[in-house]
């Protein structure tokens, strides 16, 4: 019988990745750090923005930092429905023909064009990590949820050099499935 997989669940709510170009359009100050996030170098800041559409606005939306070489809104489809969007189901980055969204800041506002996303799960490890476990960049797992409410839901690898293991699944996913961030569930190849 071979070794259970476990691995540790971190839900993500909606945020917005920037780059510093619309940093300084949406803040007259720094980005600064409320709490690190287990990936390492990243971290949740202070700062927050409202999203906008012609439909509605969802306010008080973290931004992640460190600031990026693109921008990118992350949101549920609890919130695309509020939103009247219909963003793709991506990975971080892959934001072309996805759905165009406004950010609000206090100094500004920006509409950004394929900048909006609904995140693909995902398994966040580090190259040592997944050599242990067998696995490689981009590989399929599913997750094994055993509650009560359990199933399986499938998830790609993301490894990268800063990779800190965990499981990232949004609020929907989450409460679809019981789960909350720390509640452990089995992966498998």
């Amino acid at each position: 019988m071979k070794e259970k997989i476990i691995g540790k669940i971190a839900v993500s709510n909606r945020h917005v990745h920037l780059t510093k170009e619309i940093y300084d359009k949406l803040f007259n100050e720094a980005l600064s750090i409320k709490r690190p996030l287990n990936q390492i170098g990243e971290f949740a800041s202070f700062q927050t923005v409202t999203l906008k559409t012609e439909k509605a606005e969802i306010p008080n939306v973290r931004v992640i930092g460190p600031l990026r070489s693109y921008n990118q809104v992350e949101i549920s489809r609890t919130d695309a429905y509020t939103l009247g969007l219909n963003p793709p189901v991506r990975q971080s980055g892959d934001l072309e023909d996805s759905e165009t969204i406004t950010i609000i800041g206090p100094k500004g506002e920006v509409t950004l064009k394929d900048a909006c996303i609904q995140a693909e799960r995902h398994v966040h490890m580090n190259e040592k990590k997944a050599k242990e476990l067998g696995l490689k960049h981009e590989d399929m797992v599913h997750l094994i949820v055993d509650n009560d409410k359990g199933g399986v839901m499938d998830a790609f690898v993301k490894v990268s050099d800063n990779g800190f293991f965990e499981i990232h699944i949004d609020k929907d996913d989450a409460n679809c499935f019981l789960l909350k961030t720390g509640d452990e569930v089995i992966i498998e190849k």
